[in-house]
C-alpha cells in the first residue's frame, strides 16, 4: 500500500488533516487586515502555550534560526557564556556560540546522562565578577532522549542575578510543562515541526523583559534575525519580512487544537506515551539509552545490545511503513529512537511497539516472551 508511512520520529511529526487543509488555502496578502487578524490571534495563542504575557515572535525558518536569534539578540562580542552539552543539540549550542566569537565555558555530561544542575550552580556562584552573561542549554536533548532539569538550572541562573537563561525547547514545548515566567526563563526557542503538529518552516522565539533589556546593548551582527524588528512588527500585528503565510494558517489551526485539548491533558498524554514506549521496550528486553528517570516525553531512545539498530529500523520501515529515528554521530547503528511527540495517539505508540516486537521476532532477535512488549505497552496506556 502507498502513502501509509507513519512518522514516529522527533520531527517532522505527524500533521493533523485539519492543519493540512488550513495550509492548503489560497495565500492572502501579508500586509492585509485579514492577515493582521491571524497574527494577533496566533500571538495570543503562542503566549498561552509559552505561559507568558511577554513577546513570542515568529520567524520563517527552522528551530536553529530560533536558537541563533536567541543568542545574537541578547549577547555581545566576547561575552562569557555557560553552555550545557550532553548531546548533539548541546554541541550545536557550543558551535553556534563560538561562531559568534563568544567566550564559551562548557558543562558536559555523557550522552544519555542529564546535565547536573549542581555543576551550573557551582560555576555561577564562583562567578563573583558576574562575567557570565548567559547560561544556554537544551531542555529535551533529542539525540539521546534525555530531559534536562531546566527548572532547577533556571533557578540557579536567576540567583546569579546577571546571566540570562536561554533554552532550546524545540522538542519540549508542547510536550511537557515549560512555564516561561514561573521558571524565569529569558529566551525560549522552538520550531513548528515538533509539538506544534505542523510541517517545518516556522521558528518561535519568546523573550522576557530582561532579554529585551540585554537586546538594547547587543552588538552581534544581525539583520534578518534582528528580533527588535520582529517585536515592532508584532506589536502592529505584522511581520517585518514576507512570512510563510500558509504556515500561519496551519499555526492557527494547530494551536486551536492544542487549546481545545488543554495544556494539562497535552502534558499527560506525552507522559503516558513515554511510559508506554519505555515499558514496551523493557519488556522486549531492549535497554533504554537515557538514564533511568530522565527520559524525554517527546522521544524514547533505545540501545539494543547485539543488534544493528539501523538494520532493525530499515526492517520496520519496509515491513510496516513506520519510520523510526536512528542514532546520531557515534550512536549510529547503536541506537534507535521512537518519537511520540505532537499529533500522536495511543494507537500510534502501541502500533510502533508491536512493529518493533514483530520485527525482532522475524529476525530471531526477540529476547522476551512473545507479545510481552505489546502487553506492557497496553498496560501502561491503560494506567493513563
Amino acid at each position: 500500500m502507498q502513502d501509509k508511512l507513519s512518522l514516529m520520529i522527533p520531527g517532522p511529526t505527524p500533521v493533523p488533516e485539519r492543519v493540512l487543509l488550513a495550509m492548503g488555502r489560497h495565500p492572502i496578502g501579508h500586509r492585509s487586515a485579514d492577515f493582521q487578524k491571524i497574527v494577533k490571534r496566533t500571538t495570543q495563542q503562542l503566549q498561552w502555550l509559552h505561559q507568558t504575557k511577554g513577546d513570542v515572535l515568529v520567524i520563517t525558518g527552522s528551530g536553529t534560526a530560533a536558537m541563533e536569534a536567541g543568542i545574537i539578540n541578547v549577547l555581545s562580542k566576547g561575552d562569557t557564556v555557560l553552555c550545557g552539552d550532553n548531546g548533539k543539540f548541546g554541541e550545536r549550542w557550543v558551535k553556534l556560540a563560538k561562531a559568534y566569537g563568544l567566550n564559551v565555558q562548557v558543562i558536559q555530561a555523557e550522552w544519555g546522562q542529564p546535565l547536573d544542575p549542581e555543576a551550573f550552580r557551582a560555576a555561577l556562584e564562583a562567578d563573583t565578577a558576574k562575567a557570565i552573561k548567559a547560561v544556554i542549554l537544551t531542555h529535551s536533548e533529542t539525540s539521546t532522549g534525555v530531559i534536562n532539569d531546566l527548572q532547577t538550572i533556571a533557578s540557579h541562573v536567576k540567583a546569579h542575578g546577571t546571566a540570562l537563561c536561554i533554552a532550546d525547547c524545540v522538542t519540549s514545548l508542547g510536550a511537557c510543562n515549560v512555564p516561561m515566567e514561573e521558571w524565569g526563563i529569558d529566551v525560549i526557542g522552538s520550531g513548528s515541526q515538533k509539538g506544534y503538529m505542523m510541517p517545518p518552516g516556522l521558528a518561535f522565539v519568546a523573550m522576557s523583559d530582561r532579554a529585551w533589556e540585554a537586546c538594547k546593548h547587543s552588538d552581534l551582527p544581525k539583520f534578518y534575525l534582528d528580533l527588535a524588528k520582529y517585536r515592532k512588527s508584532a506589536h502592529a500585528d505584522s511581520n517585518p519580512f514576507t512570512p510563510a503565510i500558509n504556515l500561519y494558517f496551519a499555526l492557527e489551526a494547530a494551536l486551536e487544537m492544542m487549546q481545545a485539548e488543554g495544556l494539562e491533558k497535552i502534558f499527560a498524554r506525552h507522559a503516558r506515551h513515554r511510559a508506554a514506549a519505555q515499558a514496551g521496550m523493557k519488556a522486549i528486553g531492549l535497554p533504554l539509552y537515557a538514564a533511568e528517570g530522565c527520559g524525554s516525553p517527546a522521544i524514547t531512545a533505545v540501545a539494543p545490545e547485539g543488534i544493528d539498530a539501523e538494520a532493525m529500523r530499515k526492517a520496520v520501515k519496509e515491513k510496516f511503513d513506520i519510520l523510526l529515528a536512528g542514532g546520531q554521530d557515534h550512536l549510529k547503528g547503536k541506537v534507535f529512537r521512537i518519537g511520540h511527540l505532537g499529533f500522536v495517539c495511543d494507537r500510534d505508540v502501541l502500533t510502533a511497539v508491536a512493529a518493533i516486537e514483530a520485527t525482532l521476532q522475524d529476525l530471531g532477535l526477540h529476547k522476551g516472551s512473545a507479545g510481552a512488549g505489546v502487553a506492557a505497552c497496553a498496560a501502561a496506556l491503560a494506567k493513563g
